[in-house]
């Protein structure tokens, strides 16, 4: 009787797990049937995989602490991947297409689409929200993305293993969505140069080749004992504004460039690169980590001139800039880096204008 009891109450068990995935998975295709191609989840997103018929590819994956890495060497760009994950949440379809477009916009996405892969975190049982077991990942989406409709308002998709294509949107949304599927590399990697909170600065240094009058270093003695050093004769100097050094050091967060330097080929980055660099700067953080960013000036277009009539020599508003252990040129702006690239005389100086040293052009 007893074991009678047992086997009763495991095939009771088990009917109900049976029951609820049964239910689970019907819902599921039910979902799937009405739109295909948009996630409910992204938070189990762990790995966006995208690739073109140019052999481009780009592979999003997330990590443990949240961040997302790029084709395994890069960090990506935080906000790019944001829109992302709201795209896929977001999609919903609007119609078919019509029966007499359908070759053709097959014939057109076979010679032009994206191919995107959605990998997520799935469990081998799970009974609604409730339990959870069993946890791995599986690749839950394959589909390509062609171009945007005539009235630009939509974009083409066809999921993978369907004779059919539709056109799929963002509700809400005016526009088409296919460039945020992007597979060039560039497109997702992360913009940022510097990003060093106050407390984590070890010790900063500005060398200016062209006016080495105006080089420095700032150290950081426990976010209270500031030491300024001139770096023309190794000078410390002894009167200085502390509200400047730490409004200064303040300034490398979020410090990004403007972007990459795709119209330049290689002959004329490496004419660039083998230059002296206008500005070099290097930042030394607590963990022993160190960031160096070589900057020089770009060439003002031809026919600028200056207020007084005078032609420019050089860009008002960007330079060029390479990071240590990277290959590439890269732009940024003075709007951006005028609050880091000051001259030692800033910080003694209080009549000093607070622009930039080489935003004075």
């Amino acid at each position: 009787m007893k074991k009678f009891r047992v086997a009763f109450i495991i095939t009771a068990v088990l009917a109900i797990v049976a029951v609820f995935l049964v239910l689970n998975n019907h819902k599921g295709n039910m979902h799937q049937l009405n739109n295909e191609f948009a996630v409910d989840d992204t938070a189990n997103i762990t790995k966006i995989f995208l690739a073109d018929k140019g052999n481009r590819t780009v592979k999003l994956e997330r990590l443990a602490d949240g961040a997302w890495k790029l084709n395994d060497k890069y960090a990506a760009h935080s906000e790019s991947v944001g829109i992302m994950l709201k795209t896929l949440i977001s999609l919903d379809v609007k119609s078919p297409v019509a029966k007499k477009a359908r070759n053709n916009i097959i014939l057109m996405m076979a010679g032009k689409s994206v191919k995107v892969e959605i990998y997520q975190r799935v469990y081998t049982i799970r009974i609604f929200d409730w339990i959870k077991l069993f946890p791995h990942e599986k690749k839950t989406k394959t589909y390509y993305v062609g171009d945007a409709t005539m009235d630009n308002m939509g974009t083409f998709m066809l999921m993978e293993g369907s004779e059919d294509p539709y056109i799929v949107y963002i509700p809400g949304f005016r526009g088409f969505v296919s460039s945020r599927y992007s597979a060039f590399e560039n497109d997702w990697r992360d913009h940022a140069i510097f990003n060093s909170k106050l407390p984590d600065i070890k010790k900063v240094t500005m060398e200016y080749p062209e006016t080495p009058q105006f080089s420095f270093s700032v150290s950081n003695g426990n976010n209270r004992n500031f030491t300024l050093e001139a770096l023309s004769d190794n000078k410390v100097i002894q009167n200085f504004d502390t509200i400047k050094v730490i409004q200064f050091l303040g300034s490398f967060r979020n410090v990004n460039f403007e972007g990459f330097l795709t119209d330049m080929d290689k002959k004329q980055q490496d004419s660039v690169l083998a230059l002296p660099p206008t500005v070099r700067i290097t930042l030394d953080d607590n963990s022993g980590k160190k960031f160096v960013l070589n900057a020089w000036h770009r060439k003002a277009s031809s026919g600028e001139v200056d207020i007084e009539g005078n032609p420019m020599v050089w860009d008002r508003d960007r330079m060029f800039a390479k990071v240590e252990g990277t290959n590439e040129l890269v732009s940024i702006q003075f709007f951006v880096f005028d609050r880091i690239l000051k001259p030692i005389t800033w910080f003694t100086d209080k009549t000093q204008s607070d622009r930039g040293l080489y935003d004075q052009l």
